[in-house]
């Protein structure tokens, strides 16, 4: 059985091991690979496992000795699952397996918007606080989660998760969500999108990108946010509409934002938000925790190892 892998550094990058995927098959692992390698590079696998390469179906078509397509992701839109399964082959993602860590993140963006403690630590090193005639001293004002409303988009197992640290801040929590009857939670409020926006002091956003949600965070609807709230996405980069959030931001027409992701990963130098006013970015590390990827390593494995048994998991569309 032979395995390819494309992009394999972002989850082992030395600190974990492919020795269990090895068993299933002779496995190649290429660190990075370019759109315009990945025909080559899957040319005879029969399984091949992608983080982010796209696998369109211009490259699909190209393949016919591939069986199985495993996303190193939750996420599975850098996969045309409808020319793979026309092709006979089944993909599978890997759910849930960040949960825990993308909720810490989205807690971290949101407290460094209310707290500053890297602004203030930085301060300090600086010597503002050895050179400071008071015994305390802050450089932007500070905020309280408690008692505010945080809203959240999409209620999926980290949204979940992302509810329930909301909740211990004793926050009022709102969701924007499908299915409510199914995932109801106490001390969560089901509501529309619309008054997610409208009443949040903190929106974060953990909704699936699709065709229908793209760019869903434009100028209109950030306007009808409160100027002293802010953004928060550790989801999809292209759920918001950069150019509006940059002029949103700049304007004073939300208070900041925290974002984890971008809509071109790594960002054009241009990019409008890498220097928008009040706006943190981290480089897409919510997933990338130790302990998320050694999930990850292990289920990918499983998912892998459930299709040759004949027992595929995790199938999409299936």
């Amino acid at each position: 059985m032979k395995i390819v892998v494309l992009d394999g550094y972002a989850l082992q990058p030395g600190d974990l091991s492919w020795s269990a995927l090895e068993a299933l098959g002779t496995v190649t692992v290429h660190e990075r690979t370019a759109p315009s390698d990945v025909a080559d590079r899957a040319r005879g696998a029969n399984i091949l496992l992608t983080n982010k390469s796209l696998i369109p179906a211009s490259v699909i078509q190209q393949l016919p000795d591939l069986r199985y397509i495993g996303v190193m992701a939750t996420g599975y839109n850098v996969v045309d699952v409808a020319a793979a399964r026309a092709q006979g082959i089944t993909v599978s993602n890997v759910p849930a397996y960040s949960s825990p860590s993308v909720a810490q993140l989205t807690f971290a963006l949101l407290l460094e918007l209310c707290q500053g403690v890297g602004l203030h630590a930085t301060s300090v090193r600086n010597g503002d606080w050895t050179a400071s005639p008071d015994f305390s001293y802050w450089k932007m004002p500070l905020q309280e989660l408690a008692g505010k409303t945080l809203a959240i988009i999409g209620f999926g197992q980290i949204g979940q998760s992302v509810a329930r640290i909301g909740i211990a801040f004793g926050m009022r929590v709102i969701v924007s969500h499908k299915h409510p009857e199914r995932d109801k939670m106490e001390g969560v409020t089901f509501t529309d999108q619309a008054t997610c926006f409208r009443e949040a002091d903190a929106v974060s956003l953990h909704c699936p990108l699709n065709e229908a949600n793209k760019e869903f965070v434009n100028a209109r609807l950030l306007a009808t946010m409160k100027p002293t709230a802010f953004l928060i996405n550790t989801s999809r980069g292209p759920l918001i509409r950069e150019a509006d959030l940059a002029e949103a931001l700049n304007n004073g027409v939300i208070a900041g934002a925290g974002l984890d992701v971008l809509s071109a990963e790594p960002p054009p130098a241009g990019n409008p938000l890498l220097s928008a006013r009040n706006c943190y970015i981290t480089p897409h590390i919510a997933w990338a925790t130790r302990e998320a990827r050694s999930r990850l390593m292990e289920k990918t494995v499983e998912n892998v190892k459930a299709f040759l048994d004949g027992n595929p998991q995790n199938v999409i569309g299936g």
